[in-house]
């Protein structure tokens, strides 16, 4: 994630879309081997039920953003201090099992058992894997120890974490911690509370237990009969002290939420690493709402409450405040009769008197503090500088806001986001902005004239970017040029390129394609995560104190009925401005509500003759007849988003002085490319009766639903983002609309493959999306020739019905049933039957779905779908 972060992209070339320079693939220096063994040794840690060698590079991929090659798979069997390889038999098929170093499995299995373990259907889902080293669980623990842990525990009354123990435990006593506890906490039932808050056994919050010390002179019958003797006195006292000792309230902790849309209150903040806010929903703001009115109700009605006794730092209290309210405190100071307090669900403090400090109850403990802090992401470097501090404050303080949690700790990482207008508003960004330098900010005046301005973008819509010489530019050039320096001579000095540029990431297509805009030409464009690389310390404040060198235009006085621009007129426009290095321009009026300057451009022989403007020639050429069923096609320059998932300032280094250029020329080898491979070859299946793993993409009832093969998603995600990046930079081009003809369609900022199934009167299109079998209605403005490299593939979408289950018209709760059982989700095929047809998309399968995902039992899905059938006869 890279929310209002700043970072540099690197790349060779934007327009290619070979190997990455930093791929594992390419010939790792000796230096880059040991990066890949520690990353392998990285995977087995995390693996606990170890890898298979074919899933290596899967697993890698995802962990890392890049490629495992087939060399460093064949390396591994050499790597002997990194892991050990047993080969088996999968099927038909040598696979290989990983241990880590050192480490053999207790039973090898034969070649005959595993061939006959692959042939159990829930072999072939889960799959063993490469086994990391673990201690034996103890299976009992000492006096000494458990007291240890109890002495940690007492300073924590309103619990502990169990996965932050190992760390006290080992700072307290200079002792590890033995790990393996953490798995089997139940070991530790007998001096602390273990409160599970989710099903991960690290999940857990323990809390003390009071008791005295375990003697362990006494032998196993003595502590037996002591244990019975003492038993119902110690639990007693546990308690009775909570009710006489203040220090023992608990209070379960804030648990982050998960699910649906977040929003905050910020509340108050020293810097924008400590922001205060309170979540705002049902079971956080609201709730807290409804237990202040019940212990306003308690207090004022019971007469029998008393006040707070024997006063201690940090013990929670009933405060009766100003506004006949009441609130839970910690008290943070006593001083004489008055007391200082802060309010836990507030996060504000203040002195009050000791007769408004009351006895806090029982029913009050079970909500957690409402008050929890924050950090604001891309602002941690600047987070004590003053000016960005009181900008933050002005702009969030008491004010609700939607969030995106980018990482959940005890002081997660937030973006807020202000969607009370037409268009959701990062503050993080924004506050940002503060930090700019206003000397360097350029403001274009109402008939100035302008000359060596320099074109840097066209938009669909004909709106356009202009550089205007400046001391911000100049600034800026300079400051690229220290960071080419740096990284040229102290990085990466094997890499050598003249440009570096700042950028904005806008949308995250995937895990490796994002689109971004440039700051400073105001150009969008699609590149690789792995292209980007983060601005030194040292540069940071630097560079993100010069405001954004891109001033946004649209030529004026154009005839209100122009309407749409056409593609005649666009390729018009860019073809003027973007072949001339220069002009001369005169501002006509600024329009702020838009941000957008209204100009004349000029070339610089014809200023300032205005009929020989840009202006005038576009309005007298004939480009605006639009052509029956001819349109754009809108790359990312000439879309929007409602919502930016992320924001950020990057920086970007080309390959030449012009990135426009660059794109122009890839659009032009897109548009004047001819197919000459009309169709992938054809999907290959499993023999009838054997299995195959599948994924499920769709799922509209038994009868119909869409399998793709599992071993092939890697495959289907890669195409998928070269596509992307590819398509994202083509000019718009006329397109030429044929019904089933194969084309690549723009749906939701993603490319897929897709046939024409339909041509609608109202410019739009039916298509069958043959990757994952859906069929959508999509602009004609949104398709692009299908080019022969994303043609190789075979088509992934398989249409299927189930096996083992009459066919018949499937009711709407049979349909939802299945759904639920299947869509979505990895399974186990068993084909019975296949239909084939001369289309590849036509054929269709007929096959069992097992669930395999369940430890000790598969799951036939027909038999649960035939179970249910029967249950809603019966409901009939």
């Amino acid at each position: 994630m890279f929310t209002s972060r700043l970072c540099f992209c690197l790349t060779d070339n934007l327009n290619t879309s070979t190997a990455e320079t930093h791929s594992v693939a390419s010939g790792p220096s000796d230096a880059h081997v040991n990066e890949v063994q520690s990353r392998v040794k990285e995977i087995l840690s995390k693996c606990s039920s170890g890898v298979w060698v074919s899933k290596m590079p899967q697993i890698y991929r995802e962990m890392y953003w890049e490629e495992l090659s087939t060399t460093v798979l064949r390396q591994l069997e050499n790597w002997p201090h990194v892991c050990t390889v047993e080969k088996v038999h999968r099927g038909d098929q040598m696979d290989g099992l990983l241990y880590p170093a050192k480490k053999i499995p207790p039973i090898a299995k034969s070649d005959t058992e595993q061939e006959k373990a692959s042939q159990n259907v829930t072999s072939s889902k889960v799959d063993p894997l490469l086994k990391p080293n673990t201690e034996t669980t103890p299976t009992s623990l000492t006096s000494d120890f458990k007291q240890k842990v109890v002495n940690i525990l007492l300073k924590y009354s309103s619990g502990l974490w169990a996965n932050a123990l190992p760390k006290l435990y080992q700072d307290a006593y200079q002792v590890k911690f033995p790990e393996d506890i953490l798995n089997n906490l139940e070991l530790l039932s007998d001096v602390c509370v273990v409160d599970y808050v989710s099903e991960a056994p690290r999940k857990a919050i323990l809390y003390a237990k009071p008791q005295r010390r375990i003697d362990e002179n006494l032998n196993v019958t003595e502590k037996v009969q002591r244990q019975d003797g003492v038993k119902a006195t110690a639990e007693q006292q546990y308690e009775e002290s909570k009710d006489q000792y203040p220090e023992n309230i608990t209070v379960p902790p804030l648990i982050i939420p998960s699910e649906g849309s977040v929003s905050v209150m910020v509340l108050e903040l020293k810097n924008t690493n400590e922001v205060l806010i309170r979540y705002v929903g049902k079971d956080y703001s609201s709730a807290q709402e409804q237990m202040e009115d019940d212990m306003k109700a308690y207090y004022s009605q019971n007469s029998t409450v008393s006040l707070a006794q024997s006063l201690s730092v940090e013990q929670l209290v009933a405060v009766h405040a100003e506004e006949d309210a009441w609130l839970r405190a910690r008290i943070i100071s006593l001083e004489d009769n008055r007391i200082k307090v802060c309010y836990v669900d507030h996060g504000f403090s203040e002195f009050v008197e000791s007769n408004s400090v009351y006895k806090l109850q029982k029913q009050f403990h079970s909500l957690p503090f409402q008050a929890a802090k924050c950090k604001l992401a891309g602002l941690e470097v600047f987070c004590d500088d003053p000016v960005l501090v009181k900008a933050v404050e002005s702009q969030t303080c008491s004010k609700i806001f939607a969030v995106e949690i980018l990482e959940k700790s005890d002081i997660p990482l937030l973006v807020l986001y202000d969607t009370s207008g037409e268009d959701d508003i990062n503050i993080n960004a924004t506050c940002l902005k503060a930090l700019y330098d206003k000397s360097l900010e350029l403001h274009l005046q109402a008939d100035a004239l302008y000359t060596n301005v320099r074109v840097t973008s066209v938009f669909s819509d004909g709106s356009l970017y202009c550089q205007v010489p400046s001391k911000g530019l100049s600034r800026l050039s300079e400051i690229l040029q220290k960071l080419e320096d740096y990284f040229h001579y102290k990085v990466e000095c094997t890499y050598h390129f003249p440009l570096w540029a700042r950028v904005e990431i806008r949308i995250i297509h995937t895990r490796r394609a994002l689109d971004v805009q440039f700051l400073d030409t105001g150009t969008v464009a699609t590149v690789k995560v792995s292209e980007l690389r983060e601005i030194p310390p040292q540069f940071l404040r630097e560079v993100i104190a010069i405001p954004p060198q891109a001033i946004k235009c649209c030529l004026a006085d154009l005839p209100p009925n122009t309407g749409m621009w056409t593609p005649d007129a666009v390729l018009w426009l860019r073809d003027t401005v973007m072949n001339c290095p220069e002009f001369s321009m005169k501002v006509v009026k600024q329009d702020g509500s838009k941000a957008i300057a209204h100009v004349y451009l000029f070339a610089p022989e014809n200023f300032p003759d205005m009929d020989h403007s840009v202006n005038r020639k576009i309005k007298n050429a004939d480009l605006w007849k639009h052509q029956k069923d001819v349109f754009l096609s809108v790359t990312p320059s000439g879309t929007t988003s409602t919502k930016v998932t992320s924001d950020a300032v990057s920086a970007l280094r080309l390959t030449s002085g012009r990135l426009e250029k660059s794109f122009s020329d890839s659009s032009r080898e897109l548009s004047s490319a001819v197919s000459t491979i009309d169709m992938p070859p054809p999907l290959p299946l499993s023999k009838t009766g054997e299995l195959m793993d599948v994924y499920v993409s769709v799922a509209c009832h038994p009868g119909h639903f869409i399998l793709q093969p599992w071993k092939e998603l890697h495959n289907l995600e890669a195409l998928m983002e070269e596509m992307i990046l590819y398509y994202s930079r083509a000019e718009e081009k006329p397109v030429n609309i044929e019904k089933n003809k194969l084309y690549a369609a723009k749906i939701e900022n993603q490319w897929y493959r897709v046939i024409i199934k339909g041509i609608l009167r109202n410019g739009f299109l039916s298509v069958y999306e043959l990757d994952y079998g859906k069929h959508e209605f999509v602009s004609i403005e949104k398709v692009q020739p299908l080019m022969d490299t994303f043609r190789k593939l075979p088509f992934q979408a398989i249409t299927a019905q189930l096996a083992g289950v009459k066919s018949q018209q499937w009711s709407e709760e049979a349909s939802i049933v299945f759904r639920n059982l299947v869509e979505k989700k990895p399974l186990v095929a068993q084909i019975q039957s296949v239909n084939e047809s001369t289309n590849s998309w036509d054929r269709k399968i007929v096959t069992f779905l097992v669930d395999t995902s369940l430890p000790d039992t598969d799951i036939w899905i027909h038999d649960f779908v035939s179970q249910s059938l029967v249950e809603f006869s019966k409901d009939d």
